[in-house]
């Protein structure tokens, strides 16, 4: 078997999916993104396909050393990204070839079910008791929110309180016997983020996510990590196991890489190791599209340490358009009953594409960018 084609199809709402194309009519999907920089990690996908071309797909490993090392320059969100695009592709591949789900080539499942979490709030977060009701009637037992709009380096006493008060509205919502997460999203400085994490202690967040920005690791990341009993996430803007390995010495609780930015399944697998040693958990990071959801439920269900799965059904990104699962032939995939999704059986990821849908979204495409935020005084603030 041989690689024969590279296609890559940029679709609304903000995604980038891959399919790599054999000679014996078996292709496998991916989803090589960066969100507000899809055209970019085109680019570099199509740069790397040379490597890969007339090459037998089964052989990931070498295929996963190759893409990341023999450029020279290696690692970065571009790179990884679209590193990580042909990692779930060529695990589509092996899976189909083999009639098996990637999960039980990965040893097997662990678990029957995942547990998913759902998103409220937006990204300046409001109507916090509303939202939290209604993913509750919906059966999920965990949601997601942002602490806050864009935060001044140390922010008023009033700013501090309206997050609490937020967080006490989703955690009156959700009651004592369901989980809120907290997302920081890097908007905060270390100093205020020590206050913060001080302040919620009171509603005992699952977490906390991104307290502070990634490249402030080290001191200020431990010093946070230390502020409080709340257990610390982060690892949405980590690329590797090499980049994790610092923040699991600050002491992290929880790692969160995402499936289309750090090499793909092969090495969402690796860093999920790393952090066993230090008994830390993993909540892969994946506001994306079904392909990296799909990719990431196959390394959930063969992961011992594995917390729970994010997942952007509904986010504010999709903004009335395409939906997490409208480029599936058949949905049920992601049907997520009481806060769970079931075990894939597919072979490869365990979703079937539907390919017509996809090339017609990629003539439409689309130009997403991240906004950007400003201060009261004109100068830049964090997204």
């Amino acid at each position: 078997m041989k690689i024969t084609n590279i296609e890559t199809f940029l679709v609304p709402p903000r995604w980038l999916f891959l399919k790599v194309s054999t000679d014996e009519g078996i292709a496998g999907w991916g989803e090589p993104v960066v969100e507000g920089r899809a055209e970019t990690v085109r680019a570099a996908v199509h740069e790397m396909a040379d490597l890969v071309l007339g090459q037998d797909p089964l052989r990931i490993e070498d295929h996963w050393q190759v893409l990341r090392r023999a450029g020279f320059y290696r690692g970065g969100p571009v790179l990884s990204s679209a590193l990580s695009g042909f990692d779930h592709a060529l695990w589509d591949i092996a899976g189909k070839v083999r009639q098996a789900p990637a999960h039980e080539l990965l040893g097997g499942p662990v678990r029957d079910k995942v547990r998913v979490y759902s998103w409220v709030g937006g990204d300046r977060p409001h109507g916090i008791h509303a939202a939290v009701s209604a993913q509750v009637a919906a059966g999920f037992t965990a949601v997601k929110m942002n602490v806050a709009g864009p935060m001044n380096a140390i922010a008023s006493p009033g700013e501090a309180a309206a997050a609490l008060d937020r967080a006490r509205e989703a955690r009156d919502a959700l009651g004592p016997d369901r989980d809120l997460a907290i997302d920081f999203h890097g908007r905060v400085s270390p100093a205020m983020a020590r206050r913060l994490v001080r302040l919620l202690e009171e509603v005992q967040p699952m977490f906390v996510e991104e307290p502070i920005p990634p490249e402030l690791k080290g001191p200020a990341l431990e010093s946070v990590v230390r502020a409080s009993t709340l257990p610390i996430a982060l690892g949405e803007r980590l690329y590797s196991r090499w980049d994790f390995k610092p923040v699991l010495d600050a002491g992290v609780a929880v790692v969160q890489p995402d499936p289309a930015h750090a090499g793909g399944i092969s090495e969402l697998r690796r860093i999920a190791a790393l952090a066993e040693v230090y008994g830390a958990a993993l909540a892969p990071h994946c506001p994306l599209g079904p392909i990296a959801l799909a990719a990431s439920l196959q390394v959930a269900f063969a992961t011992p340490n594995f917390l729970i799965q994010e997942q952007s059904l509904g986010m504010q990104y999709h903004d009335g358009g395409a939906e997490l699962d409208s480029y599936l032939v058949d949905t049920s995939p992601f049907a997520f009953v009481d806060g769970y999704v079931a075990r894939p059986t597919g072979p490869g990821l365990g979703i079937e594409v539907d390919e017509a849908a996809v090339r017609a979204a990629d003539a439409v495409g689309h130009a997403w960018r991240a906004p950007v935020w400003r201060h009261d005084d004109g100068g830049l603030a964090e997204w």
